[in-house]
């Protein structure tokens, strides 16, 4: 018993002092990779405005509000998967699984497509899609309280019909589609300052909040009675992490699209890792959803030169597999 948990302690230790690393290694990464190379020298002298005109172009208005973009969509993601599967003690929640996302998607999609002139909303609407997917999967779940089965199996039916009338707009409007699927696919190409400016006050506040869901998500894991004779407001709580969840997951859908994945694979390997204590698999699911997307977006946009892969069918590519494989070997109970 004490050899085990010093092994998780270990294993804990060397997660967290490797987690910035690996931050930082992805966005020297996606700073300095791409169709145009550009060496650690050169990104010092175009950081210090001593360089190459071109390079600064590049560094500064195209790879840098990306990576930043890419750090914000990935943190969202991972933290609102990590939320969900912890509410929900069930392994499959995810914003993608069951239908959070579908919901923020099916807003912005509205948003693009018929209502373009409110295109500047898209945040809050996708948010608001996300918000009241999940607030019908819970009611629809409610018997006198609520279940994280009859969550799970709402959300999958209310993601079917999401995404059965999502794919009814784009048919009924297919002349304004094209611009649609990139984003549905998973896209970060084309985003800059301004896509940053729009987005990271939203991601910034959302993030910011996970953390007052640290100690209720704990004490949830303990289950529903034991939370209750602690003084826990049980049901409360719950919607109000489903709710944090939500636009966490509003937020990474308005700028990126449909990136599936991070919200799934990314809390199961930091608890495979560190084990269940939120206080370390919150942060450290959040480093390394940013530090995923961030690589990601990097190989879909240099590894397939001259063409760019969505980000999001790169992550499916390797998610899937992934995930599989921990199914495979029962690291997924």
């Amino acid at each position: 018993m004490n050899t085990s948990l010093h092994k998780r302690q270990r294993r804990k230790k060397y997660a967290i002092i490797a987690t910035p690393v690996l931050l930082f290694l992805a966005c020297f990464y996606g700073l300095t990779d791409g169709s145009v190379q550009i060496s650690l020298p050169e990104m010092w002298r175009a950081m210090t405005g001593n360089g190459e005109s071109i390079h600064e172009k590049i560094l500064f208005d195209v790879r840098l509000p990306r990576v930043l973009i890419g750090i914000f969509v990935g943190g969202c993601l991972a933290a609102s998967g990590a939320l969900l599967q912890g509410v929900m003690k069930n392994p499959l929640a995810d914003p993608g699984i069951i239908g959070v996302s579908a919901g923020g998607g099916l807003a912005a999609v509205i948003t693009m497509i018929i209502l373009p002139q409110l295109t500047y909303l898209l945040p809050f609407t996708a948010f608001l899609g996300a918000l009241i997917t999940s607030t019908v999967i819970y009611f629809l779940a409610w018997d006198r309280g609520t279940s994280p089965v009859k969550i799970i199996l709402a959300g999958v039916a209310v993601n079917a019909l999401l995404g059965a009338i999502t794919s009814g707009v784009m048919l009924i409007y297919s002349d304004r589609v094209q611009a649609v699927l990139p984003w549905l696919a998973g896209d970060l190409s084309g985003k800059g300052w301004h896509h940053f400016e729009f987005m990271s006050p939203y991601a910034a506040a959302g993030i910011l909040l996970c953390f007052l869901a640290i100690k209720p998500a704990n004490l949830l894991l303990l289950g529903d009675d034991t939370a209750q004779l602690l003084g826990q407001r049980v049901e409360m709580q719950r919607f109000l992490m489903i709710v944090l969840a939500s636009f966490l997951a509003g937020i990474g859908v308005s700028v990126a699209g449909l990136v599936g994945f991070v919200g799934l694979v990314i809390p199961h390997i930091a608890r495979i890792i560190i084990g269940d204590d939120y206080r370390f698999l919150l942060p450290l699911s959040i480093f390394w959803g940013a530090s995923l997307v961030v690589f990601a977006d990097t190989a879909a946009r240099s590894w397939f030169d001259p063409t760019e892969l969505p980000v999001g069918i790169l992550l499916a590519s390797l998610g899937a597999p992934f995930f599989l494989f921990l199914l495979r070997k029962r690291r997924i109970a």
